[in-house]
C-alpha cells in the first residue's frame, strides 16, 4: 500500500499516470486473481464436463422425441414461425449430430490444432510473445479452456434451435414462441462479444507493453 511519504513522492506532472500503472501492476501479480483465473478459466476440464452433460442431455431428451416425430419434419422456419422447409426425420437428426461433431471440432480440437502448427501460422495477437517457449503451455491451456466455453454455449443454441423445431412438429397447432429463440440468439450473440472482448483483453497486449 503507498503511505503519505510514497504519494508524496509522486509528481503533480504525470504521477498519476504512474500511479495507476503501478497499481495495474500488482493487480495482475496477485497471486489470488492469477490463482482465481487458473481454477476457472485454464482448467478445461470444467467446459469438457459441461458439454459432456449437455450432449447426454440431447441425446436422451431427442431419443424420447423421435419415435412421436411426423417421417418428414419442418426444419425451417421464417421469421414469424412459419415452416418453410421440410426434411426426412432421419436427415433432420443427421445434421444435428454432424453439428454436434462440429461444435466439438471447434471446441476442443482447434487449440489442440494450434498446438501443432507453425507460429507463422496462427493468428494470434502479439504471438511472439504468448506462443514462445516459456509462455506457449500457459497459452494453449487457456485456449483450451476459452475455447471450450465457447463450445459449450455453441451447442446450447443448437439445443433449443432443434428442441424449437421439434416441438413445432409435435404441437403444430400450438407450436411454441418464436420468443423463444429470439433470446437465446441475443443471449448467444451477448456472449459472443464478451468472448471476444475477453480473448483481446488477455492477448492485446503483452504485461511488459501494459507497464510501459
Amino acid at each position: 500500500m503507498y503511505n503519505e511519504a510514497s504519494l508524496a513522492g509522486i509528481s503533480c506532472f504525470g504521477g498519476a499516470d504512474h500511479l495507476v500503472k503501478e497499481l495495474s501492476y500488482r493487480r495482475f501479480r496477485c497471486p489470488t486473481c492469477a490463482s482465481l483465473e487458473q481454477e476457472v478459466l485454464v482448467d478445461s476440464r470444467l467446459p469438457k464436463l459441461i458439454f459432456v452433460l449437455l450432449a447426454l442431455y440431447a441425446a436422451a431428451h431427442f431419443s424420447a422425441l423421435y419415435p412421436h416425430l411426423p417421417n418428414v419434419v419442418a426444419s425451417h422456419f421464417d421469421g414469424r414461425g412459419t415452416p418453410n422447409g421440410w426434411q426426412t426425420k432421419p436427415a433432420f437428426f443427421t445434421v444435428f449430430v454432424g453439428v454436434s461433431v462440429l461444435c466439438v471440432l471447434v471446441g476442443f480440437g482447434l487449440a489442440s490444432l494450434i498446438g501443432i502448427m507453425p507460429v507463422r501460422l496462427i493468428n494470434l495477437p502479439n504471438k511472439e510473445y504468448w506462443l514462445a517457449p516459456e509462455h506457449r503451455d500457459e497459452t494453449l491451456d487457456w485456449l483450451r479452456a476459452y475455447f471450450g466455453w465457447f463450445a459449450c454455449a455453441l451447442y446450447v443454441l443448437m439445443i433449443v434451435v432443434y428442441d424449437y423445431a421439434a416441438q413445432s412438429n409435435l404441437h403444430p397447432d400450438h407450436p411454441p414462441g418464436v420468443a423463444r429463440l429470439v433470446y437465446t440468439f441475443v443471449g448467444f450473440l451477448t456472449f459472443v462479444i464478451v468472448w471476444l472482448v475477453r480473448m483481446f483483453t488477455r492477448f492485446g497486449r503483452p504485461p511488459q507493453q501494459t507497464l510501459r
